[in-house]
């Protein structure tokens, strides 16, 4: 591979609405390199959300070419594509979707579960990513126990306990105040500079900048906003 993570080429997704066709994405061209930090910039409404979708092969677009280290998505069945969402992608969500009557750690595990990996290796390895983002004081303790930002670093740990190519997150501090978000984001700071690559979904520039790459959507269509610096 030349170090491109991802393309995409002439995406365009449609909905029907109400019997009428709806535009969400228009002729998308996009490629990401590995070890990249690129934001998603746009407003409630602009398509951002459906792109995310399509980047995690949560859903497939109506027209145009996607290809994902090296293969093209369109020629993979859901069983193919159930894999590279566990093996390959971590999902971040705005809300952590975290199990209330688990314990941090068991939510961490999950992942692992789907991937067959033995319960002895399952807990060290979950045990070990929380220990990463602050938290070997809290693995017992269940998501209410938890504030906001500790169960978001729950989600971070349960995104990476595989060993993902790609953090895709979606609005991860919409649901934080603004000093929790901050040290949310310093932790991306740091996953990124250990070469992870990550796309972060956001409305707010202030987010936006912590990443080196910011892409704005609007209306479904796309242009580049250069890095951070630029913006």
């Amino acid at each position: 591979m030349d170090g491109t993570f991802f393309e995409m080429r002439e995406i365009d997704k449609d909905y029907i609405m109400g019997g009428e066709p709806m535009h969400v994405l228009k002729k998308i061209n996009l490629s990401i390199q590995e070890g990249e930090y690129l934001s998603v910039l746009g407003p409630s409404g602009s398509g951002k959300s459906t792109l995310m979708n399509i980047i995690g092969c949560l859903d497939t677009p109506t027209a145009g070419q996607y290809t994902l280290q090296g293969r093209e998505v369109e020629d993979m069945d859901e069983e193919d594509l159930a894999m590279l969402r566990n093996r390959e992608i971590g999902f971040i969500f705005q809300n952590s979707q975290l199990l209330n009557r688990l314990t941090a750690l068991k939510n961490v595990e999950l992942p692992l579960i789907y991937a067959g990996v033995l319960p002895k290796e399952r807990r060290r390895r979950a045990a070990a990513m929380l220990e990463r983002v602050g938290l070997s004081d809290r693995m017992d303790h269940l998501p209410t126990q938890l504030s906001g930002g500790q169960q978001q670093r729950v989600a971070i740990a349960r995104a990476l306990v595989g060993n993902p190519s790609l953090l895709l997150a979606d609005e991860p501090t919409g649901a934080l105040d603004q000093k929790t978000g901050a040290q949310i984001m310093e932790l991306f700071k740091e996953l990124n500079e250990e070469h992870r690559t990550i796309i972060m979904i956001t409305h707010d520039m202030n987010i936006a900048a912590y990443a080196k790459r910011i892409i704005r959507i609007i209306d479904g269509e796309i242009t580049e906003g250069g890095s951070a610096k630029d913006a």
